[in-house]
């Protein structure tokens, strides 16, 4: 079957010795899927959910039990205390934009203590100047670099804090940086620190790619608020779009009004169709995200064998989905976006090329062939066109998809002679 996709024998030999490999990190990561869907489960359970939870609602949507429910589920599986999940979040981004503008005045302080936030933030944010931004309503901002090993910089943290800061957000994931991803323990430990200077700043975590790769999250560990998407990890691929908002009552509450309206809050805001998927996607995500996490793995032990460096390495702990892999050209980066579309269920046969895409600083490739458009839990890769051009790849709603995926992106590279065949032989 891999002849018939194109892929020569010696690029599948290569793979199947890095596979065999990786049996015991492909079980480590199976018996925390294992755990995170009895997590699931259990919250299912207990916040009661039923058949008729799976109708949606139209117009006002009051007094729609499904998404009670299902805010419910969410709330008791992140250990939070309230929990907005809704179709009407377009994005990640948007998410983020409400979860702030929501939870921020004029005349507050915000901090991103992980350094620069992903680029679509810098426009919310107004880093780069932009219509409707937070600096625009009198939001200032400032940012704590990482430590150049990629840990927190505790003493920087405490030092930025001023009695303006009202909260101090960090992005778990590296976005398009090449850093070590934050784990639970080290954005606990994050929190703390911030807790020590004020007990009453607000700590927001930017929580998109990393749902279940951990058996925690950080609301375990005391963040005030987490954020994702839908069409990414707890979507579980079934999502038709959607995000979410999790943590203490009083910071979703002023998120929900500022996603709707003043009064009405979490009151409002019709399911239609998505109820079902939704609740269906959360079941499905723990083993769905489990997928990807292997399909990562096995990029990072293909590409450090033929020499790319990768972040994470091959034996690194894993705290989201994503693998940088950077390959030094524009050529290389297009040649693996190539792979990664031509082993899409959709869309396998258009070629993916560099744009000017809304949001972003410099030209950005994307390589997708999803059923729901713009899903990074699905099979997808993406980079900006800019030194040191690594690709950033994720998803594989299935491990035999996630496999073929990273087969198809060493077959390209070869095919443009970026890699010779003596290049793959296991090192």
């Amino acid at each position: 079957m891999y002849k018939a996709f194109g892929i020569d024998e010696d690029v599948v030999s290569f793979g199947a010795a890095q596979e065999r490999m990786l049996r015991e990190r492909f079980e480590e990561i199976d018996r925390t899927a294992e755990y995170n869907q009895l997590k699931v489960m259990r919250a299912m359970q207990q916040c009661r959910v039923s058949e008729a939870c799976l109708s949606g609602t139209t117009g006002y949507g009051y007094n729609d039990i499904g998404r009670e429910t299902l805010e419910a589920v969410y709330a008791a599986a992140f250990h939070a205390e309230d929990a907005l999940v809704r179709p009407q979040i377009a994005c990640g981004t948007h998410a983020l934009a409400v979860a702030l503008s929501g939870n921020l005045r004029p005349g507050d302080e915000l901090i991103y203590i992980s350094g620069g936030p992903y680029d679509t933030l810098e426009e919310v944010i107004g880093i780069r100047p932009s219509r409707g931004s937070l600096a625009e309503y009198g939001v200032t901002y400032k940012q704590v670099d990482l430590k150049e090993d990629g840990t927190f910089d505790f003493e920087g943290i405490r030092k930025a804090i001023t009695p303006k800061t009202k909260m101090c957000a960090i992005q778990r994931s590296k976005g398009y940086q090449t850093r070590p991803t934050l784990s639970v323990r080290e954005i606990g430990e994050a929190v703390k620190c911030v807790k020590s200077v004020r007990s009453d700043i607000i700590v927001m975590v930017d929580n998109c790619y990393g749902e279940f790769v951990e058996t925690t999250e950080p609301t375990d560990v005391g963040a005030d608020m987490i954020v994702g998407s839908l069409i990414k990890n707890p979507g579980g691929g079934l999502a038709p779009t959607g995000g979410y908002i999790a943590g203490t009552k009083e910071c979703v509450e002023n998120a929900a009004v500022r996603l709707t309206t003043p009064g009405l809050g979490k009151e409002v805001g019709a399911t239609l169709s998505a109820n079902a998927p939704f609740f269906q996607g959360f079941f499905l995500a723990p083993c769905v995200t489990a997928s990807a996490l292997k399909g990562a793995v096995f990029a990072a032990s293909l590409y450090e064998n033929l020499g790319f460096v990768c972040t994470p390495g091959k034996d690194a702990a894993r705290y989201d989905i994503i693998q940088a892999v950077t390959l030094g050209t524009p050529e290389g980066v297009e040649a693996f976006c190539r792979g990664i579309q031509k082993a899409a269920p959709v869309d396998s046969f258009v070629t993916p090329e560099p744009w000017d895409m809304p949001g972003y600083d410099s030209q950005v490739i994307m390589a997708a062939g999803a059923f729901v458009s713009g899903s990074s839990i699905e099979l997808s890769a993406d980079a900006p066109i800019r030194p040191p051009y690594a690709v950033y790849f994720q998803g594989g709603l299935t491990w035999p998809s996630a496999k073929l995926g990273i087969l198809m992106t060493v077959q390209e590279m070869k095919n443009d002679g970026l890699l010779r065949p003596e290049d793959l032989c296991v090192k």
